[in-house]
């Protein structure tokens, strides 16, 4: 998993509330247990004007010119401004897989379901809950100004808009999860000189387990 420490971003405003995780990407992409190549399918429905199914060529599909993320202005974002109850819906982990395949790093709204809220952090995307006034103020602030970015420090738990810096809370272990690039697996790696100690050790304590 990628390490997280300071994101200096676009920001993409979605400007809805209750986006769920089939919205997300749509359950016909969630044959593959791949994490990547998601990122093409984020917002299928939204982004074409057709039916997506798995193995299209996507770059002959027609576009909905007023999806936020077919505008030339938020080419490149890296930073997702939401609404309340972002993720909502069915647990699937392609949600957070397809978000970070696009190019996200971090998601910031209001509230988010809870399911969703843990898979970001097994799978490298920082969540960020700010109040709804913050979250009115940053979609102001990006709808006037095209290239609008922010600076999220997670060492710092601040986000960083303009002269401002706006804190945000994070679980100390979640944190250290992402500042270290540590998924669960990568967590259980640190302990691998003493996995295969015990492995050795009951094959001599225990051989007939191992036939």
């Amino acid at each position: 998993m990628e390490k997280f420490a300071v994101l200096n971003g676009i920001v993409a405003p979605l400007d809805r509330a209750n986006v769920d995780t089939d919205a997300i990407i749509p359950k016909q992409f969630l044959k593959s247990i791949k994490r990547s190549g998601f990122g093409p399918n984020l917002f299928d429905a939204w982004r074409y004007k057709d039916v997506g199914e798995p193995g299209m060529d996507n770059a002959r599909r027609p576009l909905n010119p007023d999806f936020v993320l077919n505008q030339a202005r938020y080419k490149g974002a890296s930073i997702l401004l939401a609404r309340k109850n972002f993720g909502c819906g069915s647990s699937r982990e392609h949600a957070p897989w397809a978000l970070e395949d696009y190019g996200f790093r971090a998601v910031i709204a209001p509230s988010f379901a809870d399911i969703f809220y843990n898979n970001c952090f097994k799978n490298g995307l920082l969540p960020i809950v700010l109040s709804e006034m913050r979250i009115d103020h940053l979609f102001n602030e990006v709808n006037a100004f095209p290239g609008y970015k922010l600076i999220v420090d997670l060492q710092r738990q601040v986000v960083v808009a303009g002269s401002a810096e706006i804190a945000f809370d994070v679980d100390a272990h979640r944190k250290y999860c992402l500042l270290n690039g540590l998924d669960d697996i990568g967590l259980s790696l640190r302990h691998a000189d003493k996995i295969r100690e015990f492995e050795n050790r009951r094959r001599v304590e225990q051989p007939w387990l191992f036939g």
